[in-house]
């Protein structure tokens, strides 16, 4: 972890080294940076907290106990949501050449997960030929084996779609059927159908659905109940609501934040506190936002 003294002047790209990193907690009702980009690429590590990542094709979620991986050059903004505990890398383009090359959620494992945070805690000019860099060099060959997470929205280029997207993203219970927004956007039920298929790699109804799921995690985490979040999104129950989440996560919702709970919980009685950053320019600075 950086120091307190020589944390405002923490720049990553001035660090003659292919990794730099740094951890931090940052208590705030919301955070958000219009569209930006840097040479490095860049691992998001979530611990508490929500963070969301939209680049020219897809929005990407990455709940507690996630990773998320943008590679270098990639304009993106980034909106993160209630208090945070993120531990945030910047790795040299050469070093990720097995790397996805597009943005990309990782379910980090619990090795994986201290592997990212040791990383943190590395000395801004650490050994690389030393134990530091072998630490590194184990971290990127066990992120390169990390399973994918699925909190992908597709986002499309083509503007009737974006009007439907929209639309859902403001309101997540809209059930406007694919016959009415075929009239709205003034085409064929046939061709709206294949337009989503073609740019987002779904039905109209699971697209939705990836929406209201989205839009669920969020007020979870937040700490809305399942209940309200169901009648939120139009449910007429809550178990109704609790089936479709099963179906596109493969857990309940309280199981699904249970178990990121419980793995937050192991991970802070093992690890000190991060670095306390109390205002939105130290984010910034940190996140490189």
């Amino acid at each position: 972890m950086m120091q307190n003294n020589d944390y405002d002047d923490f720049e990553p790209a001035e660090i003659p080294r292919p990794v730099s990193a740094v951890g931090m907690e940052l208590f705030t009702k919301g955070l958000e940076q219009t569209r930006h980009q840097h040479r490095e690429a860049q691992l998001i590590l979530a611990v508490r907290g929500l963070i969301t990542c939209e680049v020219a094709h897809g929005l990407w979620m990455v709940p507690r106990q996630c990773a998320l991986w943008i590679p270098g050059d990639t304009e993106h903004s980034v909106c993160c949501v209630g208090d945070l505990e993120v531990y945030t890398l910047f790795i040299d383009p050469e070093l990720a050449r097995n790397l996805p090359e597009e943005c990309s959620t990782f379910s980090t494992t619990p090795l994986l997960h201290e592997l990212l945070i040791a990383v943190t805690r590395l000395p801004p000019l650490y050994d690389v030929e030393g134990a530091d860099g072998r630490l590194i060099q184990t971290m990127l060959d066990q992120l390169e084996r990390a399973p994918m997470g699925s909190l992908h929205l597709p986002m499309p280029a083509d503007p009737r779609l974006r009007t439907i997207a929209k639309a859902l993203s403001s309101d997540p219970a809209n059930r406007t059927t694919i016959g009415e927004w075929a009239r709205i956007v003034a085409m064929s039920e046939r061709s709206l159908f294949r337009l989503i298929m073609s740019q987002t790699g779904m039905n109209f109804g699971r697209w939705r659905q990836q929406f209201q799921v989205m839009f669920a995690i969020e007020r979870l985490t937040e700490g809305a109940s399942v209940q309200t979040v169901s009648f939120d999104l139009g449910y007429e129950s809550a178990s109704t609501f609790i089936t479709m989440f099963k179906k596109v996560m493969g857990q309940p919702p309280g199981q699904f934040l249970a178990s990121r709970r419980c793995a937050a919980s192991a991970a802070k009685a093992e690890q000190s506190k991060p670095k306390v950053i109390t205002t939105m320019k130290e984010a910034q600075q940190a996140l490189r936002l």
